[in-house]
């Protein structure tokens, strides 16, 4: 039996899960969580073989943060259920060590076949991210400067992207404001850009966000 702990925002998506594995002899969907916080206790005080995750989990500010945690627990699985861009998050996702990234646009069979297969050692990605990758290792050179970004500026990025300001980003990064200034002039530099606006287009233009 492979245990499971579901680690989504949404309790339609908690009950759809559990649901449609209710009565599976394969799988057991043993804990199921709505912050990152929550899961960290849930781990340590219950450890299980795999963890679906949600990219934008109430409390994940961070990929590095599943990083530090799978670098913690390496037996762990983790597989990424999420809506978020599959050219932004899934490079460093994979990097950071998760074992699968699919969209929650998926049928449930398709992720129950990827948590058995994650399980069995393998590797497992939805066509839309294996796209996304392929697409990044087709582009240009002169289009690649973005691929030079880190995770924590692609973070940063990200959170530019949705509007917030220095002072927001540096709270939910737990940084200072001046650290967020200087990722955003890394920023402006390695996209080759002025302003903030400019930033953001070239970001969209290479679907990057």
């Amino acid at each position: 039996m492979i245990t499971v702990c579901l680690a989504d925002n949404s309790p339609v998506v908690h009950l759809g899960i559990q649901t449609y594995f209710k009565n599976s002899s394969t799988i057991k969907i043993e804990e199921v969580v709505s912050n990152y916080d929550d899961l960290l206790r849930k781990i340590e005080a219950s450890p299980v073989d795999c963890v679906i995750l949600d990219a934008e989990l109430s409390g994940l500010n961070s990929i590095l943060k599943i990083k530090k945690l799978l670098q913690e627990t390496p037996k762990l699985n983790v597989i990424f259920f999420t809506n978020v861009s599959d050219t932004l998050y899934a490079p460093p996702a994979i990097k950071s060590g998760v074992k699968g990234y699919v969209s929650k646009n998926i049928e449930l069979d398709e992720l129950e076949n990827t948590i058995i297969r994650v399980n069995n050692g393998e590797f497992v990605f939805s066509s839309e991210v294996r796209k996304a990758i392929e697409i990044l290792n087709k582009t240009k050179k002169s289009e690649r400067l973005f691929k030079k970004l880190s995770t924590r500026e692609i973070e940063v990025l990200r959170y530019f992207s949705e509007g917030r300001k220095n002072k927001e980003v540096a709270k939910i990064l737990g940084l200072d404001e001046k650290t967020i200034s200087t990722y955003k002039l890394r920023l402006l530099q390695k996209l080759s850009v002025t302003n903030l606006l400019d930033l953001i287009n070239k970001a969209k233009q290479l679907e990057i966000i």
